[in-house]
């Protein structure tokens, strides 16, 4: 009962309470508001539980999602096998076979890891999402920046006086490399984890009517350091890929490593504005489009290549085709 002003106490209108409040007792002068789990019903007399938001299994993005990130699991699992079946062969060797070895299986975790994206967000889901995404993509980077390298290490000792430089990129100098770099964001993680753990969050800000399930990161800073080294050890190894992109070899890995760490480092740019202007369970949906597009990005860019050489062209799997004997330059 809303009563009119400036007339008398038996003169009222009835009108309607304000969403989130209800009146389920005749002639109230006043609405009751709903719990923060509920919300009014559209005759504002009952409350009803608030409609839930998180990124789906069971919904068309979800499914999409999940079928993209299975996928190039599957086609990073035929690659390894491609290359283990033709590991004597010249182009698998000549690429340093056990770093793509190594790199194939990172770029599969990196697929993997964005399963965890997906779903309502519990606390080991939370906790375990960034660390498992940061930890993938530093392996799988590390493994490029070293592969890169040793591209530059091969060329100099070809000069005269530059035998040494082989010695520092033997095979357990790269193993250590890639290990440390690793295990730096390792640290970074537990350092993260152990201070300001990611913890599952209903955001009833967002929408009124709806929860909104997300992960809250628990500390900026910690997110932001992860992906900073990501990005460092990213734009060191364009930066050392497109300084050798132009050395002689007629198969040269600098330039498929400088095309790969663009796409790369173009994807996670795009990623920062989206991320941040996506609201509720899209901002899980668009850090989930970027790990899959630059993971592809990554696998085609590096392997395509060579897979269609291994598959389609075997005449040029030869290690005089390989060292540009006989071609014309």
């Amino acid at each position: 009962m809303a009563r009119k002003k400036g007339e008398p106490e038996c003169c009222f209108d009835c009108v309607p309470c304000s969403e989130g409040k209800i009146s389920n007792t005749t002639d109230s002068m006043e609405c009751t508001s709903c719990p923060e789990d509920f919300w009014s019903s559209p005759q504002r007399d009952h409350c009803v539980p608030k409609k839930t938001e998180f990124l789906s299994y069971h919904e068309p993005l979800g499914i999409c999602l999940t079928t993209t990130s299975l996928l190039g699991t599957f086609i990073c699992v035929v690659v390894l096998s491609i290359f283990i079946h033709h590991h004597s062969t010249p182009i698998v060797r000549a690429n340093n076979s056990e770093l793509s070895f190594l790199l194939l299986v990172s770029l599969k975790l990196c697929f993997l890891c964005s399963l965890l994206f997906i779903g309502r967000p519990r606390l080991w889901t939370c906790q375990l999402r960034h660390a498992a995404f940061g930890v993938s993509f530093v392996l799988c980077v590390s493994c490029i920046l070293v592969k890169t390298m040793v591209v530059l290490a091969v060329f100099r000792a070809s000069k005269p006086g530059g035998e040494s430089s082989l010695k520092l990129f033997g095979a357990v100098q790269q193993r250590g490399t890639v290990l440390v770099l690793t295990s730096v964001q390792a640290a970074i993680c537990t350092a993260w984890l152990v201070s300001a753990s990611p913890v599952p969050h209903k955001n009833t800000q967002y929408q009124s009517d709806k929860i909104v399930y997300e992960c809250a990161v628990g500390s900026t800073i910690g997110f932001a350091v992860l992906i900073g080294y990501i990005g460092l050890l990213a734009v060191l190894s364009f930066l050392l890929a497109f300084l050798a992109r132009n050395l002689p070899d007629s198969f040269n890995e600098a330039k498929l490593i400088t095309f790969s760490m663009l796409i790369f480092c173009a994807v996670w740019v795009a990623f920062v504005p989206a991320y941040i202007n996506s609201p509720g369970k899209y901002a899980d949906a668009v850090e989930v489009f970027a790990i899959l597009a630059s993971s592809f990005g990554l696998l085609v860019a590096l392997f395509g290549p060579k897979c269609y050489i291994i598959l389609f062209r075997p005449e040029r799997n030869t290690k005089k085709a390989i060292m540009g004997h006989g071609t014309t330059k």
